[in-house]
């Protein structure tokens, strides 16, 4: 007797893009403005100064059977822009935002935070693989999440 034959259920990669605005500061407080000059140069400026940000957001997972989806990209948005891009659009990185508090708000630091934020939001079978982030079109971060 042949087995049937199973239809193959692939992984699906899906990404969406999203933009905002922030201004910020990078510079240790424990340090001298000498010292901050040196080390982040017109980053560490007191004025501070500001980003057109591009986050991409990178999920997989087995398209739904009844959808075709893995995740409805609408619904990805909707999440994303009410729950995270609102807390940063046209804030202050340094001051405004409660879930980068105590840290230096450089992109890299941005970066992790911003998984830890997006992370739990999306519903079970859903996989956030990666997030990039673009500070400049020529400057891009990318993080994977922690791998155990």
């Amino acid at each position: 007797m042949e087995k049937a034959i199973r239809p193959m259920r692939p992984k699906v990669y899906a990404s969406r893009r999203f933009h905002f605005s922030a201004a910020h500061r990078v510079y240790n407080p424990a340090w001298s403005d000498e010292k901050n000059a040196e080390v982040f140069g017109p980053c560490s400026h007191p004025g501070g100064h500001g980003h057109n940000y591009e986050l991409e957001v990178t999920i997989a997972g087995v398209p739904h059977p009844d959808t075709g989806y893995v995740m409805d990209i609408s619904h990805l948005r909707q999440l994303i822009e009410e729950r995270v891009i609102k807390q940063l659009d046209h804030r202050n990185l340094n001051t405004d935002v409660p879930f980068l508090a105590g840290q230096i708000p450089s992109s890299e630091n941005l970066i992790v935070a911003l998984w830890h934020q997006i992370q739990p939001l999306l519903p079970e079978g859903v996989e956030l693989v990666e997030l990039r982030l673009w500070e400049t079109p020529r400057n891009c971060f990318a993080y994977y999440g922690e791998k155990a």
